[in-house]
């Protein structure tokens, strides 16, 4: 079932001789509770796209529905809207409140949106990503990797239909970044929420679903995942051959 659908979306910047377009002409669509890998290199689009999908930058032309609703079709308040309980957005830098402990961090963008939190829901997240006992501490106080597990909870506690990561794992080293994925990827499983994670790491990329590339604001391949675990390593010793045999 298709749960979002992109539609012949277009964004330009600046006009004349310094017009760029990011995006020309993307259409895709991804179901329900799919993770997608999105790569591509730097300035390729796939930043831009994802934040088309979050509601963060409007584009030039064309549309996108989640869940059947034109997202971009109501008023400025109703995109807010949209942003704050659709959408769990998670960046390469965390950007906590640095005079916030964990659980306020959490829980900030429901306080936001003038909302109860849900105890039960806080205490899962807590469990999920491994924070119960870091509850009362600040970001400062916390590793780098386990910062970007508080801005995970963030992401997660309004219960958002879809989840968007844009290069979650590349402010850490590979360890913490293999364990934020593993993260993403079960909380896609546990709640059943549609994931689209930006990234230039090929290994990452390889433990979704799906794999859309962008290249000069155009996708250019569209490839479904064969998940066995023998499969994932050939792929992986394709393309350490690929890289050997480069000039």
């Amino acid at each position: 079932m298709e749960f979002l659908e992109v539609k012949n979306l277009c964004k330009i910047y600046g006009k004349g001789e310094n017009q760029v377009t990011a995006l020309n002409h993307v259409s895709l669509t991804v179901e329900k509770g799919e993770f997608v890998a999105i790569i591509g290199s730097s300035g390729s689009g796939k930043s831009t796209l994802l934040n088309a999908i979050a509601g963060v930058d409007v584009p030039t032309k064309g549309k996108i529905f989640l869940d059947g609703q034109d997202i971009y079709a109501g008023n400025s308040e109703q995109l807010a809207i949209f942003r704050r309980r659709q959408v769990g957005l998670i960046y390469q830098f965390h950007n906590l409140i640095p005079t916030l402990n964990v659980v306020e961090n959490i829980t900030l963008p429901v306080l936001m949106d003038r909302r109860k939190v849900n105890q039960k829901r806080l205490k899962e997240l807590l469990e999920l990503l491994g924070l119960k006992d870091r509850q009362d501490h600040l970001p400062n106080q916390l590793s780098g990797g386990q910062q970007q597990r508080v801005a995970i909870g963030r992401a997660l506690m309004n219960a958002p239909a879809v989840m968007l990561a844009d290069e979650p794992t590349g402010a850490l080293d590979s360890r913490n970044g293999q364990e934020i994925v593993r993260l993403l990827k079960e909380s896609n499983q546990k709640y059943g929420q549609t994931l689209l994670l930006v990234t230039h790491d090929e290994n990452i990329a390889l433990q979704a679903e799906r794999i859309i590339t962008i290249a000069d604001g155009k996708v250019v391949r569209d490839s479904k995942q064969n998940r066995t675990p023998a499969r994932i390593e050939d792929q992986r010793s394709e393309k350490r051959v690929r890289r050997a045999e480069r000039p």
